[in-house]
């Protein structure tokens, strides 16, 4: 009977999550503030129901009581938050929100299945993050001085990588864990939110000739300091928002070409000082031959998604602990293979509804300051993804990044979260 209950809830997942992905899509079609209200109030249902059936399949499977605690707690939390972000965010964009807990719930299960322990530190993160971002409205609201504070913003920032640089901690080959009284995190993920506020505050004022170059060497010098940590998929993403809000801001393409040509010579002189960034290649153009060794990873990843097929192995059977750090820059080799194709395709598709409506708010601002800082935000989060599932499925070379709000990872989920509520805190504020 429980072998019949598991397999049947491998294709009802697969069916609600897809309804819930078709929402997302058509949820705009109808202008009728009632009708999208409803839909909103399906999704909500939808993501309940995924959630108890992940739940109930990882209790039939490992009889965990724990597992039910876990889960009554997530129950809570989903709850409060739906409760708190309606009154807190008025008028509020239901869909950023429906998809953040969407996404942060596959995190949930993905993580209770891996490791119960991971889970929990995962959840507890979330939580803090998502109390901390209830002051993000009032933060806001002070906007007009926070546009005036470029420079102060790119001093932080940059003196936050220098004390990681001379005091950070190495992990997989790159310098961009700093620890206090035991507990670690990532500045990086924090300093790429103060980067686009220094980007949107000076571009705001002026974007003539001598402004962008102040902007370029303020920029350069997070860059710079990102690739002497070896941190060369955070030193990508830094570089194509700066580029991306230069171009916006100027509407000039030369800058637009000739920052590209720039970064190619930049990739080029990576390759050739950093081994470690030579074994990625190496990994990307030819994993096969070297499957015992630097293609290991990329390999069992490969493994993993083309076993999952479309319908997946079922949730706790497949075997992800095969792929070393599965649970952060592998989460979505994990997601393929239990879950299957269809479902990995979805929570591509949820990501990307997410970058769109991002991409939109920034596009209805009025203010320049608050239309460059949701640009900038919105490439920092559309580029992560690129890069994270572009690095899983050997579309490009593995650069070592998260997926946003589903890898395990406390800096990135609280740095990610921080990210949906100013965008909500704009959306909020422009309307």
């Amino acid at each position: 009977m429980e072998n019949l209950v598991i397999e049947l809830a491998r294709y009802l997942i697969i069916i609600l999550l897809a309804i819930y992905t078709l929402y997302c899509f058509t949820v705009f079609r109808s202008s009728d503030k009632r009708r999208q209200s409803s839909t909103f109030n399906k999704q909500i249902g939808l993501l309940y129901t995924i959630h108890f059936i992940c739940y109930l399949v990882l209790f039939l499977e490992t009889k965990d009581t724990q597992i039910v605690i876990l889960y009554m707690f997530e129950i809570a939390f989903f709850a409060i938050v739906l409760s708190i972000y309606k009154v807190v965010y008025r008028n509020l964009s239901r869909l950023i929100l429906n998809n953040m807990l969407m996404l942060l719930m596959f995190s949930f299960v993905m993580l209770t299945r891996l490791s119960f322990s991971l889970a929990v530190k995962q959840f507890i993160i979330a939580s803090i993050s998502i109390a901390i971002c209830v002051v993000v409205p009032f933060i806001i609201d002070k906007a007009k001085k926070l546009e005036n504070l470029g420079i102060l913003y790119a001093i932080v920032g940059i003196g936050l990588l220098l004390v990681v640089l001379v005091f950070g901690r190495t992990q997989y080959g790159a310098t961009n864990w700093l620890y206090i009284g035991g507990i670690g995190f990532q500045p990086s993920e924090f300093v790429k939110i103060l980067y686009v506020f220094f980007i949107a505050s000076l571009l705001s004022k002026a974007n003539n000739f001598k402004q962008i170059i102040i902007v370029s060497v303020l920029a350069g010098a997070h860059v710079i300091l990102l690739v002497l940590e070896k941190d060369l998929g955070g030193a990508l993403i830094f570089f194509i928002t700066y580029l991306m809000m230069i171009y916006v801001a100027s509407h000039n393409p030369v800058y637009l070409v000739s920052g590209l040509i720039g970064g190619s010579a930049a990739a080029f002189v990576a390759y050739k000082l950093f081994s470690h960034v030579r074994v990625r290649v190496l990994a990307w153009k030819d994993p096969w031959s070297h499957i015992d060794r630097e293609g290991y990873q990329i390999t069992q990843s490969l493994f993993a998604i083309g076993t999952g097929g479309w319908f997946g192995l079922g949730l706790g059977k497949g075997l992800p602990s095969s792929i070393p750090v599965v649970e952060s820059d592998f989460v979505f080799s994990a997601i393929s293979e239990e879950f299957g194709g269809i479902v990995a395709f979805c929570i591509v598709l949820i990501c990307l509804s997410c970058f769109i409506m991002f991409i939109n708010i920034a596009m209805k601002m009025k203010r320049t300051f608050y239309k460059l800082t949701a640009l900038g935000l919105s490439i920092v989060y559309g580029f992560q993804l690129f890069l994270t599932i572009g690095g899983v499925t050997k579309f490009i070379p593995s650069t070592g990044v998260t997926l946003p709000l589903i890898s395990y990872g406390g800096s990135s989920v609280l740095s990610t979260i921080i990210i949906f509520c100013i965008i909500q805190g704009l959306y909020v504020r422009n309307k």
